[in-house]
């Protein structure tokens, strides 16, 4: 690629076959011939979901690890939940803080109705506050429109449930009205029903105001469709060698209390708790780019003016520890890559989830296992810290990536923790070599 004769405008290449793409960027970026077989390996899972590719210009897929979190109990059933994530720890952190919950009963959830907002912007309007009361007035005229876009939606019990509108006067152009839609989505993420509709209000929109609609998108701020978990850990379980259940306790107490009050602290806490939120929509083929576009937002509006802590953190009367979470969340079983991917229904079936319902089932499992994982974070910074069981696999993973397998990969672990030596690649080679000589 340090040609200087290399060029990225590639004609045609959408139009190509997945093997002559692969053939081309092969020559084009000297790749070896074991690389381009690597490629036609991992493809293979999208051959046989003959389904197409899902996106252009394919040559291959990323394949990140698909694990399977124990021990959840959910509103007193069990779940085994699949992860996928290339992050070490964050499957067994979830498992572990689940093994621990259960001795509390596990965790509750709730959740409100899969309301989604769709947002219609009118600009060119010198009385926007007047039209915004226009508006208001024809509120049944604009949600018959909008439904009569889903028949499908609104048989199986949705539809757009009414209108918001609301005037933006301080902005860097002009002032504008916002017409937002709200939409029961029922199974699905929403998007497309959402942004169907959008569409298709607009005009009348336009109609009535004599200005223009511009944008008209669904917003992933999804405020309306909001998940909550619960969990009591008991401080009996979690003592060490080193510290009292009361002191862990305290220790994530002052944890929490740094994140809550802290941007700096937060943004890492946060992004713990989305280790396992990601997680799962990776495994279930949700959208997590705009789960983490909302989720963040939520965390910088729920104080106004400050990002905070997503989750909170108390201790009840009997010392335990008890965590909350409340987040919105918008995934969908039907529409979009979700239907058709053959690993995202494998991930279903593991977690029994169907239509009707299971969107709000799968919004609720993920919110639990974002709690679990904020919890196993705290945990370990607030007893043995967060190294500890990172660098453990870490040496698992340098073990392995020297040839060492087995009883070999458990004895290179053993001997490196009981010289307490640091986790080097010098090291673990050296004990490596020490056991296979």
């Amino acid at each position: 690629m340090n040609d200087k004769k290399f060029n990225s405008r590639l004609k045609g290449f959408f139009r190509m076959s997945m093997r002559d793409r692969q053939k081309k960027i092969k020559d084009l970026c000297q790749l070896s011939q074991e690389d381009l077989e690597y490629l036609n390996e991992s493809s293979t899972t999208l051959e046989k979901a003959g389904q197409g590719f899902y996106i252009e210009n394919v040559i291959g897929v990323q394949q990140i690890p698909l694990g399977v979190a124990t021990n959840f109990t959910i509103n007193g059933e069990d779940v085994l939940v699949p992860m996928s994530v290339e992050e070490a720890s964050v499957v067994a952190a979830a498992s572990n803080s689940a093994k621990i919950a259960r001795t509390s009963g596990g965790f509750t959830t709730s959740s409100t109705p899969p309301i989604m907002i769709g947002q219609i912007q009118v600009i060119n309007i010198p009385n926007p506050f007047s039209v915004r009361e226009l508006f208001l007035e024809h509120e049944d005229e604009i949600i018959k429109i909008a439904n009569e876009q889903d028949p499908i939606l609104v048989k199986f019990g949705g539809g757009c449930r009414g209108i918001n509108v609301k005037v933006l006067m301080d902005t860097i152009t002009e002032p504008m009205v916002i017409l937002e839609l709200l939409v029961d989505v029922r199974d699905a993420m929403g998007a497309n029903a959402v942004n169907t509709m959008n569409e298709a209000v607009a005009p009348l929109l336009e109609k009535l105001s004599g200005g223009k609609a511009l944008l008209r998108i669904i917003s992933n701020l999804a405020v309306r469709r909001l998940v909550r978990a619960k969990a009591t850990f008991k401080a009996d379980d979690l003592k060490t060698d080193k510290f009292s259940g009361t002191e862990v306790v305290d220790g994530i107490l002052n944890a929490y209390a740094f994140a809550e009050a802290d941007p700096y602290r937060a943004s890492t806490h946060n992004k713990g708790i989305m280790n396992g939120i990601d997680a799962v929509a990776l495994a279930t083929a949700q959208d997590w780019r705009a789960i983490e576009a909302g989720v963040h937002t939520y965390a910088a509006i729920k104080q106004p003016g400050k990002y905070t802590s997503l989750t909170t953190w108390e201790k009840n009367v009997e010392g335990d520890l008890v965590g909350t979470i409340e987040i919105p969340l918008a995934v969908g079983l039907v529409g979009g890559v979700a239907r058709i991917h053959p690993i995202a229904q494998i991930a279903f079936k593991i977690m029994n989830l169907s239509v009707p319902g299971g969107a709000l089932k799968l919004a609720e499992i993920m919110a639990c296992v974002g709690l679990a994982q904020n919890f196993g974070a705290l945990r370990a910074l607030a007893s043995v810290g967060i190294q500890a069981g990172h660098m453990k696999l870490h040496a698992r993973n340098l073990a392995a990536s020297m040839g060492a397998k087995g009883e070999i990969l458990d004895k290179v672990i053993e001997i490196l923790t009981e010289r307490d030596l640091k986790v080097t690649y010098d090291n673990v080679k050296s004990i490596y070599d020490e056991i296979t000589k």
